[in-house]
């Protein structure tokens, strides 16, 4: 079987790459190296890399385990969180 290609858009990999640096400031205000991350998240650096760029290849559990190595995986938990247009949908069909 093969698999689908997924296609991320310039302007969403515009917002990864923004998340990417956000995580990167994240470890550098902790003052941690990326070796002390990439082994603490199970990662190898070059992934830790990709991550801090942003790239949409990652695996989303590896974004996870770097964020968890620096105390945020809670924020996690904010992803799709105020989903502010699914709510108005479901009210709608409520009428």
């Amino acid at each position: 079987m093969k698999s689908k290609k997924s296609v991320v858009f310039p302007k969403h990999k515009e917002m990864l790459g923004r998340v990417g640096e956000q995580i990167k400031l994240a470890r550098k205000r902790r003052k941690l190296t990326t070796i002390q991350v990439s082994e603490r998240a199970g990662l190898n650096r070059t992934t830790l890399y990709q991550i801090e760029k942003g790239n949409p290849k990652v695996a989303m559990g590896s974004y996870f385990n770097v964020l968890r190595v620096m105390g945020l995986q809670d924020d996690f938990l904010k992803l799709a969180a105020d989903d502010e247009f699914g709510r108005k949908l479901q009210d709608m069909e409520l009428l």
